[in-house]
C-alpha cells in the first residue's frame, strides 16, 4: 500500500537514515555500561561523550553544559522544578501559549504556594517583550518561554526575553523542542540559562532530550539515585537514543542550509497553492516572518478542518486546531490565547513539512485539499 504523504513534522519525525545506522551499529555491537571499568563499557561512555559534544555543537554549547533526559517534558521538569528548588523566589512568568510539559509543571507549582504570571500573546501568537518586563517582580525566580510554538509555528523573540531576564538576576528557560534543525539556536550568543531538547522532532527516536544547563546555573535535582549525568539524571545512560540523538544533531547542524531551505520552499509551495485555489478564504494564523520555515497553520474559511483531515487522512497527515467531542468544539489552548474565534479555529488545519517533503507530495496534498473542500461545498 502506498504511504500517505506526511505533512505533521512537527507531530514527530521519521528516523533520519544515518540515525538507525548509529542505532544499528550500537544494538549489535556496544552493550557495555558506560559506568563500568573495563573495555565495553569505556567504548559506551565514549559514544555518550560523543553524543554530549554533537549535541553541544548544534546549540554552540560546551558537552559539559548538556544532560541526557529522556524526552522533553522531562527537560521542562528538571529545569522548571529543579531551578526553582534552588531558589528562594516564588513566582514564575510563562505564556499562554506554552506546551502542556510546561504549562502542566505551572499549574502544579501554584498548588504548592508559587505564583505564575501567564502573559499574554498577540494575535500572531507573539509575546511582547515590554509584558514579560511588566510582570516581574521581587521575587521573580524564573521565566520560561517557548522558543517556537508547536502549533502555529511563531518564533519568540527569546533574545531579548532572555536580555530582561538578565537585567533583572532572573533565570530563564526556553523549551526549543520546534526549533532545533529548523532555525538557528545559539546559547552563547543568548542569555540563555537552560534550553529543552526533544529528539524526536529532529529525525532521532521517541524516548530521548536533553537540557542544556548554562555553566555556573545552579538546579537542584528532581529525581534521585546514582551519579550519572551530575547526579541531575540519575540511572543507567540509554546509550543507543543518546547515541542516536547525537547522530541527529549532527545531520541536522551539517544539513541546516539545505533542509531549511526545502522546508522553507515546500512549506510556502502549499500556501500559495492553498491561495489559488480558495481565494479569500485563506487565513494564517502567524506572521510568516516570523513564523518556523516549516510551519503553516491555515484556516479555510467555511470548510470543517476535521472532517476534511478525516476525509483526506489514508493519502494526507495534517493536524487540526481544535478538538471535536460529543458534536462540540474545543478550541486549541493557543489559538484561544491568540483570541481566535470558534468557527476559525474549526477550520484551521496545522500543515508542517520536513526535510524529505518533495514538491510532488505539496502538489498531490494541494489537489486532494482542494477535490476533497470542494466535494464538502456542495
Amino acid at each position: 500500500m502506498t504511504q500517505p504523504i506526511y505533512l505533521d513534522y512537527n507531530a514527530t519525525t521519521p528516523i533520519d537514515t544515518e540515525v538507525a545506522a548509529e542505532m544499528k551499529y550500537i544494538i549489535d555491537a556496544v552493550y557495555g555500561n558506560p559506568s563500568s571499568a573495563y573495555s565495553i563499557g569505556r567504548t559506551a561512555k565514549e559514544i555518550v561523550d560523543k553524543a554530549r559534544l554533537q549535541v553541544a555543537n548544534l546549540i554552540n554549547a560546551r558537552p559539559s553544559e548538556i544532560v541526557f533526559t529522556s524526552c522533553a517534558t522531562e527537560s521542562n521538569n528538571l529545569a522548571i522544578l529543579g531551578a526553582l528548588k534552588a531558589q528562594s523566589g516564588k513566582h514564575i512568568i510563562t505564556s499562554a501559549i506554552e506546551h502542556p510539559a510546561v504549562i502542566e509543571v505551572c499549574r502544579q507549582l501554584e498548588t504548592r504556594g508559587y505564583q505564575v504570571s501567564y502573559v499574554p500573546v498577540d494575535q500572531y501568537g507573539r509575546v511582547n517583550p515590554a509584558d514579560v518586563e511588566k510582570a516581574v517582580r521581587h521575587d521573580t525566580a524564573l521565566i520560561t518561554i517557548m522558543h517556537a510554538n508547536n502549533e502555529t509555528g511563531s518564533i519568540q523573540p527569546i533574545d531579548e526575553i532572555a536580555n530582561i531576564a538578565r537585567k533583572h538576576g532572573v533565570l530563564f528557560h526556553t523549551d526549543a523542542a520546534q526549533s532545533l534543525g529548523k532555525i538557528k539556536v545559539d546559547v552563547a550568543q543568548s542569555s540563555i540559562d537552560l534550553l529543552t531538547i526533544a529528539g524526536h522532532k529532529i529525525y532521532a527516536p521517541k524516548g530521548i532530550g536533553a537540557l542544556y544547563i548554562k555553566n555556573g546555573v545552579k538546579i537542584e535535582k528532581v529525581m534521585f539515585g546514582a551519579s550519572q549525568e551530575k547526579g541531575l539524571r540519575p540511572g543507567t545512560e540509554n546509550v543507543i537514543h543518546i547515541a542516536a540523538l547525537g547522530k541527529a544533531c549532527e545531520v541536522a547542524q551539517r544539513d541546516f542550509d539545505k533542509n531549511t531551505a526545502n522546508m522553507r520552499h515546500t512549506r510556502d509551495r502549499l500556501f500559495d497553492g492553498l491561495q489559488k485555489f480558495f481565494p479569500q478564504r485563506v487565513t494564517v494564523n502567524a506572521n510568516l516572518q516570523h513564523c518556523l520555515p516549516n510551519t503553516l497553520s491555515v484556516a479555510l474559511a467555511g470548510v470543517d478542518a476535521h472532517t476534511l483531515a478525516s476525509l483526506i487522512g489514508n493519502k494526507v497527515l495534517v493536524s487540526t486546531g481544535s478538538a471535536c467531542h460529543a458534536g462540540s468544539v474545543n478550541i486549541s489552548p493557543v489559538l484561544k490565547a491568540m483570541k481566535v474565534n470558534a468557527q476559525r479555529a474549526a477550520s484551521t488545519l496545522r500543515i508542517t513539512t520536513g526535510k524529505h517533503t518533495s514538491e510532488m507530495d505539496v502538489d498531490h496534498a494541494l489537489d486532494l485539499i482542494q477535490n476533497t473542500v470542494k466535494q464538502l461545498d456542495k
